[in-house]
């Protein structure tokens, strides 16, 4: 089930939006969609980026998975 958001863009980005939603017979948002989507693929490497800095400073640390069932009491 679709929700609904609202956002502001700049009138410039609202009308080439709409160049290219009237040029591939497509919705404003289906192509907000769709560039949300693939922006998703930048976000995954920016965190996972991060959480490698965040391993390489020390601010987090790696455990291992016998540790985590220890810790969830889990007996393997």
């Amino acid at each position: 089930m679709k929700q609904a958001i609202n956002i502001r863009l700049e009138k410039e980005m609202i009308e080439a939006l709409d160049e290219y939603a009237s040029e591939l017979d497509k919705t404003r948002t289906g192509l907000i969609e769709k560039a949300i989507e693939l922006y998703f693929d930048t976000l995954d490497e920016m965190v996972a980026d991060k959480r490698i800095d965040n391993l390489k400073s020390g601010k987090s640390h790696v455990v291992s998975l016998e540790e985590v069932f220890k810790q969830a009491g889990i007996n393997v």
